[in-house]
């Protein structure tokens, strides 16, 4: 039997958000250094784990199908195996963790994660939700031992937006390559478009939804196609598709823009494509942009917060625009289809983000030390 201290994790996601990339990568990785580690999700939701994965990785469904509903199985959980620490991440989930924690006495250390911008995040929503959360993360967050954000700017945005001292907050790279990652890069493309002698692909990555902003990339698409012949690709799903086909259509681009939808491997068209482009209004730190980096693919950004301009600081070429700015957009992609910065210069600028550099990071957060292999 394993004697080294248990970590929980506790997370309810879609299946295939950044959380669950985020998810997938993280909890092997603690395993693998050594920790016995559970995760504790919700019924039918994310995030979905590798089937090979190490033996003291255990996954718990719990029998809630809500976050709420799920406080007395946490509760119960804690009780009896005492994890050293409970690691959760988003707000709903989050809270309940500290309410469970709070509940049994167990006294679990606790580490709350947030992935995104949480100003903007908040500015999105109703009035209601938008006090909710503020307060709950003011008030409930400061009883957490670590508070967890995946980039500089999100953090610096957390501690003022939510009133919080900033030292509470540790920035935790994420654990993006993995040889996995390598592995599923170099996976072939059964796709028309990236036959030899076609155009170049630029792609989009992400949830159809506000925040991505992809009605901003399809519109810098169709100031660029005037001058490139290039073909724009969208991965993923959400429910902004019909007013993103709608503007496909209003410049009569459907020959040239594909929207197919949710894609398992992403990673072989990253690889191939000609470009990758971030067009986000805001973001944590954008796992795509990392991958698209990772791939050695040429990128554009928005300079939303937060993380881009922290990942492409140090590379040259003017990759960034300011978030909505059309024009703005469509000035870097051609810039970077006319000088594409070397692949080697691009997948240098994510070292930090090898899940071994990752999961050092997140154990130092945790206040817990590195430990043999084995388990």
């Amino acid at each position: 039997m394993n004697s080294k201290p248990r970590i929980a994790c506790f997370l309810a996601t879609s299946g295939h958000s950044g959380v669950d990339r985020v998810a997938q990568n993280l909890l092997p990785g603690l395993a693998l250094a050594g920790y016995p580690v559970d995760l504790l999700k919700i019924h039918n939701h994310g995030p979905n784990l590798p089937e090979e994965r190490p033996a003291n990785l255990r996954v718990i469904e719990l029998k809630a199908h809500h976050v709420y509903s799920a406080l007395p199985e946490i509760m119960d959980y804690l009780r009896h195996n005492r994890p050293v620490v409970l690691l959760s991440d988003k707000d709903r989930v989050n809270r309940t963790a500290l309410l469970a924690n709070a509940l049994t006495g167990t006294k679990a250390r606790l580490a709350l994660r947030s992935g995104t911008t949480v100003s903007l995040n908040l500015a999105s929503r109703g009035r209601f939700d938008r006090f909710v959360q503020r307060n709950s993360m003011r008030y409930l967050y400061r009883r957490a031992d670590a508070i967890l954000m995946p980039s500089k700017g999100a953090a610096d945005d957390f501690a003022t937006s939510i009133g919080l001292p900033r030292e509470l907050i540790s920035v935790v790279p994420s654990p993006i390559i993995t040889p996995s990652f390598l592995e599923r890069l170099n996976q072939p493309i059964d796709h028309p478009w990236f036959n030899p002698g076609e155009p170049r692909v630029i792609l989009g990555v992400g949830e159809l939804c506000r925040r991505k902003d992809f009605t901003t990339l399809i519109r810098a698409f169709a100031q660029l196609s005037n001058n490139y012949d290039c073909r724009l690709l969208i991965l993923g799903e959400g429910r902004a598709r019909q007013r993103l086909e709608q503007e496909v259509s209003q410049h009569k681009l459907d020959h040239r823009v594909s929207l197919p939808g949710f894609v398992k491997n992403p990673y072989p068209y990253m690889k191939h494509a000609g470009l990758f482009v971030l067009s986000s209004l805001w973001e944590g730190m954008p796992v795509v942009l990392i991958e698209a980096l990772a791939a050695g693919t040429p990128v554009a950004a928005t300079n939303c917060p937060s993380g881009p301009a922290e990942l492409l600081a140090g590379l040259p070429g003017g990759l960034l625009a300011e978030p909505g700015d059309v024009s703005g957009l469509a000035e870097a992609m051609a810039r970077q289809l006319d000088n594409p910065l070397p692949a080697t210069e691009l997948s240098a600028s994510v070292e930090a983000y090898t899940v071994e550099n990752s999961v050092a990071s997140y154990l130092a957060a945790m206040g817990l030390p590195m430990a043999s292999h084995g388990g």
